[in-house]
């Protein structure tokens, strides 16, 4: 019986290099990782602007719909909660809404940020900050429901008027998108040890959040600033911090 003729997959699946020891190895390797054929390396492409903003658009929705993505625990998990007076669970409630549209926002900040961000390295430090800005989004949703709060009704506007800052970020550079960060962290970081500082002294599970949440800023501005984040003039850090003051106000009643 003949050998059936060579199919036309067949030049995509075959290996693309002779197979000594070393080659066998690298293609177990790629294998792994999905791209130890020539099919997959001509399926996989670079991602443009447009498909990021694809993606973006797809992560707004997501992020806007609540629906739930904590790879972790949250900081209160292990914690007993009590029973706050009503002045106490209004004045904790008022102040996890304001940190929930602070997440909301952050979200939308890299979000923005990494649709025309030059390298590959920052749209990975964007997407590792995400990851954990996302949490902190869980956990301030999941208290504002122990706490019997709801999230600011403004939240749509705070995702697009954030998520327009970070794509100019972005359109300047990876240094001042980088220092942006870093200057952003540097005064949620403040914001929030404002925060457990009014917060009252028997809601520890809000405090042990918000404690979280001040140390993992402290650390996404420091890794911003290493990875080439510059310092940002005077004027734009004053007008961060006025845009940020309107959200904690607006937000903690609305």
């Amino acid at each position: 019986m003949p050998a059936p003729a060579p199919t036309k997959e067949a030049k995509y699946y075959a290996p693309s290099w002779p197979l000594t020891r070393r080659s066998r190895g690298r293609r177990r390797l790629e294998a792994r990782r999905g791209i130890g054929n020539v099919y997959n390396r001509r399926m996989a492409r670079r991602l443009n602007w447009r498909d990021r903003l694809v993606l973006a658009a797809d992560e707004a929705l997501r992020t806007l719909a609540g629906l739930p993505n904590a790879a972790g625990p949250s900081p209160a998990e292990l914690l007993d909660d009590c029973d706050l007076d009503r002045e106490e669970r209004a004045e904790s409630i008022a102040l996890m809404r304001v940190n929930h549209a602070g997440e909301i926002a952050a979200q939308a900040l890299y979000q923005g940020q990494a649709v025309f961000a030059r390298s590959e390295d920052t749209r990975e430090h964007l997407a590792s900050a995400a990851r954990e800005e996302h949490e902190h989004l869980d956990w301030c949703r999941q208290r504002l429901v122990e706490l019997g709060g709801r999230p600011s009704a403004l939240t749509p506007v705070w995702y697009a008027g954030a998520f327009v800052i970070g794509l100019l970020a972005s359109v300047a550079g990876d240094r001042v998108s980088l220092g942006f960060i870093a200057e952003t962290e540097n005064q949620v970081e403040a914001h929030l040890h404002d925060h457990l500082s009014r917060l009252p002294s028997r809601d520890r599970r809000s405090a042990a959040i918000l404690a979280r949440m001040a140390a993992d800023e402290a650390h996404h501005g420091t890794m911003a600033r290493l990875a080439g984040g510059m310092d940002l003039p005077p004027p734009v850090r004053s007008a961060m911090s006025v845009g940020g003051e309107i959200l904690r106000r607006i937000s903690s009643r609305v």
